[in-house]
């Protein structure tokens, strides 16, 4: 991929949510590691740009498949949720199966948990505690203290993307090969109150909620770009405090298959559970 400057091109707390939160992301992952110094002959702010406009790049893509893991570890036991699905950046809506760990006895104690995603919401199905089979869990993104970068067990992939306008010490890593395709890894932090003014407007709310919510401001990336510009992987590890406590969450996207068909369907309202949801 060759970096270089190019012109920016842009798009024109219910109690309920609080309770879905609880339980997906209880864990400690340790250890992130910051940008390293930029490589001779890489111009920084020409490698800042290029990351800044990754979006853009899969807006212009318009669609794809995604891959989504979630790193934690708790009690010196690594834990990592896992989601599968595709993603329209044209319209904001995307669609994920996410897959719970195993217990300590190897059993699966979850069904797999169907996710649709769309600007400021965020649809769940075989949620469990206590929502009916056939219901859907509709939690408002804009009202979570992460906006849903680690609630859901997958961070967005537009939000992953998006997380990039508000890259700042980015350097060069160098060239890889990511699944037999071309790629230029870069490191950084993104700030995410940066992240939020300079975001879409379709995820801007989540972003500034997270910004508020997180411990710290300043989120480390690694991120892999191809030749066109587009994101073929990300990795960010977040910390954000959870009842008293500093949580780190350790988060990678990887798209790919891009041009997919890709459908979402979003609930009926009659299809929306609106009864208590267990902790």
């Amino acid at each position: 991929m060759v970096v270089q400057q190019r012109q920016r091109r842009r798009g024109s707390g219910s109690g309920a949510a609080a309770l879905v939160a609880v339980g997906v992301v209880a864990a400690t992952v340790s250890g992130c590691s910051g940008p390293a110094d930029a490589s001779p002959g890489v111009d920084a702010a020409a490698a800042a740009a290029a990351v800044r406009e990754a979006p853009d790049a899969l807006a212009r893509a318009g669609t794809s498949k995604a891959r989504t893991s979630m790193e934690m570890a708790t009690g010196g036991t690594r834990v990592t949720i896992r989601g599968e699905g595709a993603y329209d950046f044209a319209r904001w809506q995307g669609r994920l199966k996410v897959v719970l760990p195993k217990d300590a006895a190897g059993t699966s104690g979850h069904r797999p948990i169907t996710e649709l995603l769309a600007p400021g919401a965020l649809y769940m199905k075989n949620r469990g505690a206590g929502v009916p089979a056939d219901k859907w869990v509709r939690v408002d993104t804009t009202a979570l203290a992460d906006g849903n970068l680690v609630t859901g067990g997958a961070t967005d992939p537009a939000a992953a993307a998006e997380l990039l306008r508000g890259a700042r010490r980015v350097s060069y890593v160098g060239e890889e090969e990511l699944a037999g395709v071309p790629v230029t890894h870069f490191r950084g932090v993104t700030d995410l109150a940066r992240a939020a003014r300079e975001a879409s407007p379709q995820v801007r709310g989540a972003l500034a909620a997270a910004a508020k919510g997180f411990a710290q401001d300043a989120v480390p990336f690694d991120v892999y770009l191809d030749r066109e510009g587009r994101l073929r992987k990300v990795r960010h590890q977040f910390s954000f405090t959870n009842q008293g406590r500093t949580v780190a969450v350790a988060s990678t996207t990887l798209l790919y298959g891009f041009g997919v068909p890709v459908v979402v369907q979003l609930p009926p309202h009659r299809d929306i559970y609106a009864g208590k949801v267990r902790a």
